[in-house]
């Protein structure tokens, strides 16, 4: 064997011994993949996703589907290969984690804050429908997280509505952060929630965590409704993209007839007690996923159109939504023509 072969055999092997390394070192990259959809009009084990007490609810045929999305996890080790997988499959995204996730952020955290975006989301879509159905509703402030092993954990609970803290009204989330604040190390802070019927007092002493006194609650904007309405999610879905299809969903559910004339429609976006429509991630991959869910017809967010060129929605019709009253008026249109002019991508790029 000459010097040759021996030196590109010798090449050939630290080559390979390369690749290898390469293909298990975990690299800074958050992968993003078509999630499953959910039909919130259908039933989930025998009971209505769309749950109504105080008010006549009427279940009519047709979906109204949100979309969600597969995203790696804050903890998660991408390698070579499963980014390279996911940059040439046409219906997947590669981002930068920074772009994502927070330096410090963990699968946990990640999921907390992802499951309290899911209960003010829901709230939130409860007053939009309400609102454009000119229902009033009362803004107040409750809690959407209780982190376990935290002083509260056991003692406030998801929903409680936030009355006094220390004697101190709460008319906004600040009052009960300034409150924490302001205690000692030590002293219980007295705690007035109205949970369900009942108005209930705990004392919470606040604990040093990190330099600051915290009890490990989520406080945030919650809302006083005229009667009972829920939307029951599955607790491994979290985030807030589903307000816009919830509140479709709640008010084809509050008004007889159907909404979607019996079709199947999906789409995206977070909404305001005011109906306005926000815009979310991974709006490529939830159009694929309602593509191959079947939907006739997808909601995009307005401010979402500059990021679906290149998709391919198959024989998915696409539509903008800027606000619930403008998605109703479209979803209107639709059914009673699908070949309708509707708010189009197209006519905010020119």
């Amino acid at each position: 064997m000459s010097q040759r072969t021996r030196a590109g055999l010798l090449a050939l092997c630290l080559l390979a011994v390369l690749w290898a390394t390469a293909a298990f070192v975990p690299l800074p990259y958050v992968t993003y993949y078509p999630g499953p959809t959910v039909d919130i009009l259908a039933e989930d084990d025998g009971q209505e996703i769309v749950r109504v007490s105080g008010h006549d609810a009427f279940y009519d045929d047709g979906e109204l589907r949100m979309t969600t999305v597969y995203v790696s996890t804050p903890q998660e080790d991408v390698s070579l290969p499963e980014l390279l997988r996911a940059y040439l499959d046409p219906d997947a995204a590669v981002w930068p984690r920074s772009s994502i996730y927070a330096p410090e952020e963990t699968d946990e955290s990640s999921d907390r804050q992802s499951e309290a975006a899911m209960v003010s989301s829901q709230d939130t879509a409860v007053a939009a429908a309400l609102t454009q159905l000119g229902e009033e509703v009362e803004p107040l402030v409750e809690v959407l997280d209780v982190t376990p092993g935290l002083p509260a954990d056991g003692k406030l609970e998801v929903r409680d509505v936030l009355l006094r803290v220390g004697g101190t009204p709460v008319t906004d989330a600040q009052d009960v952060v300034d409150a924490v604040d302001a205690a000692s190390p030590g002293e219980p802070i007295a705690f007035v929630v109205r949970r369900g019927d009942e108005e209930v007092e705990v004392d919470v002493t606040p604990e040093d965590v990190d330099g600051d006194l915290r009890i490990g609650i989520t406080p945030g904007m919650g809302f006083d409704f005229p009667f009972e309405v829920s939307v029951d999610i599955a607790d491994n879905i979290g985030g807030p993209s589903a307000g816009l299809m919830m509140s479709l969903a709640i008010y084809d559910t509050l008004t007889p007839g159907s909404l979607t004339g019996g079709a199947d429609i999906a789409g995206t976006g977070t909404i305001t007690p005011a109906g306005k429509v926000g815009p979310i991630g991974g709006i490529q991959q939830k159009i694929a996923a309602a593509r191959d869910a079947g939907a006739e017809l997808f909601l995009v967010p307005a401010d979402n159109c500059d990021g679906i060129g290149g998709v391919d929605p198959g024989d998915m019709r696409l539509a903008k939504a800027t606000t619930m009253d403008g998605a109703v008026k479209t979803l209107d249109d639709w059914v009673a023509d699908p070949d309708a002019d509707l708010p189009s991508c197209e006519e905010t790029a020119s």
